[in-house]
């Protein structure tokens, strides 16, 4: 069986509710759209994730209530470097969605989404531990898996496979 092609076009998807929903209220904070293999993917601008996410959990049509997943990717030598993803779920509705935010390598930082879903702190430390993105606004952004002390951050692409010296 063919795969159908990803749909990239925004006017394609704006009927899908969570796009609706967002373009709706600030056409400027939605970058892209992807619709590939029955998943739904919106990138959004860095500085309007927060409230994105407050949209999206608080909306009747979306009620994505429910936060499974941080993580991020290193792009590495790609500009900007990282994309930042959230995975969302509705309970309600059986439907997911996934955010993603571009940032650059100069300075990797988002507003942090632990006061819309508490559950993003300990995701949130672990790609701030691993990947070095800082989450401002975190209540207590800090090292989970790596000591303290560690230099560097093991999972960016030009980490050093042996680890510095």
């Amino acid at each position: 069986m063919a795969l159908s092609p990803a749909i990239t076009d925004l006017e394609e998807l704006k009927s899908h509710p969570a796009v609706a929903c967002l373009t709706a209220w600030n056409p400027a904070a939605v970058q892209g759209v992807k619709f590939d293999r029955d998943e739904m993917t919106i990138y959004l601008d860095s500085a309007h994730l927060r409230e994105a996410c407050v949209i999206l959990r608080d909306d009747r049509e979306c009620a994505f209530n429910f936060l499974s997943d941080v993580t991020c990717v290193d792009w590495t030598p790609a500009e900007p470097r990282f994309e930042v993803v959230y995975h969302l779920l509705s309970i309600s509705k059986k439907e997911r969605v996934r955010l993603k935010v571009r940032l650059g390598s100069a300075n990797p930082v988002v507003e942090s989404v632990t006061s819309v879903w508490p559950g993003a702190n300990f995701f949130e430390c672990e790609v701030f531990d691993l990947f070095g993105i800082r989450f401002s606004g975190h209540p207590y952004l800090r090292r989970i898996q790596m000591p303290e002390d560690w230099e560097g951050h093991p999972l960016r692409k030009d980490y050093p496979v042996e680890g510095y010296r």
